[in-house]
């Protein structure tokens, strides 16, 4: 290890925030050990208890039809084509049937940007939902609530305030993807901006709504853009402190429109993972993907700075169209984080421990 990299480390570790230009050393080193082991040491100042703790949801993908055509996306289809659906009611109705029969909590509901749903669609559809089944409903990414929006002429702040009293419950935070403009240009040009991504959050967050946060890494951003994509989240933490999670994961290249010369791995995602524990010190809770990673690797990201394991996701299909396709029941998980010397606790979206 570097003179610079232990420097970097033992000042984080003592209380000192650390900087960009640190973070960016941090994430160009190959020291990956003890910048594993820094995560690990700050995770357990956050949450000492050695557990981990896991949901029980399902994704419901209530659209794939989408006006965005993110290069990164395999998943979405324009009005008309092949493939193309909205979910109906009854589709709905059966998949949050059986999410409650599993145990689940919570359904985290993301769909494509439709050219012709305006708020009206949505509040009928949470509301419809919340009238039947009782269950806490996360959904509409910042792209979706912006295009929502657009598409309805009202304000953000009045979608997120009227999607809330339909029932929405909490916003994910999907749509991150890196949090520059330069990145989203190339990547999604017809999505949100960085800015507006951010200002969904601020406009949750003094609504009362908890949301999480996100970064999909490893395709067309340099390393000093990672850096500054953790840095507009912990900004808008120290602001308003709404975020209950950070959740990174890479690009999944496979019959997208992206090509990568190199298919970010397990070696930069670990890095990039302690990286965000060490730099978002205002986040209590770093969550595993092994959505992207697998069993092996999340399992590893546990000593990483990771506290939490995410949703035993009952559906997927987002990550599944990029030819990615782990699975893992209930049990699995549990068995996976017992078999890292952990305890397994089911959460719920706010982090409450309900076993």
């Amino acid at each position: 290890m570097t003179a610079a990299i232990d420097r970097i480390l033992d000042d984080t570790l003592s209380g000192v925030r650390l900087a960009d230009e640190d973070a960016l050393g941090l994430l160009a080193s190959n020291d990956l050990v003890p910048l594993g082991q820094a995560a690990n040491q700050l995770r357990l100042k956050k949450n000492p208890a050695p557990i981990v703790t896991y949901i029980i949801d399902r994704n419901i993908n209530y659209t794939n039809v989408c006006i965005s055509g993110c290069r990164f996306c395999a998943f979405f289809r324009l009005e008309g084509d092949d493939g193309a659906y909205v979910l109906s009611d009854e589709e709905i109705d059966k998949k949050i049937a059986e999410t409650l029969e599993l145990g689940g909590s919570q359904i985290l509901m993301q769909g494509g940007l439709h050219p012709e749903f305006t708020i009206e669609w949505y509040e009928n559809l949470i509301s419809r939902i919340k009238n039947k089944h009782a269950i806490h409903i996360h959904a509409f990414s910042p792209p979706e609530i912006v295009h929502i929006a657009n598409l309805s002429g009202v304000s953000v702040g009045d979608t997120i305030r009227r999607l809330r009293e339909a029932g929405l419950d909490s916003i994910p935070g999907g749509g991150a993807e890196i949090l520059t403009d330069r990145t989203r240009a190339i990547a999604s040009p017809n999505k949100c901006s960085a800015d507006e991504w951010i200002d969904v959050m601020r406009q949750a967050h003094k609504q009362g709504m908890r949301t999480t946060a996100t970064m999909m890494f490893g395709h067309v951003e340099t390393l000093a853009e990672r850096v500054e994509s953790l840095r507009r989240i912990r900004d808008l933490q120290d602001e308003t402190g709404g975020f209950t999670a950070f959740i990174p994961w890479t690009f999944q290249p496979d019959n997208t429109a992206m090509t990568v010369e190199t298919k970010s791995g397990g070696f930069d995602y670990l890095r990039t993972l302690a990286v965000s524990r060490l730099y978002l010190d205002n986040v209590d809770n770093i969550q595993s993907s092994w959505v992207t990673q697998g069993a092996n690797i999340s399992q590893l990201a546990l000593y990483f700075g990771a506290n939490d394991m995410g949703s035993t996701m009952i559906e997927e299909n987002v990550v599944a169209s990029a030819g990615v396709t782990f699975r893992m029941s209930e049990k699995d998980i549990r068995r996976l984080i017992e078999d890292a010397g952990m305890t397994p606790k089911r959460r719920n979206m706010k982090y409450d421990i309900l076993e």
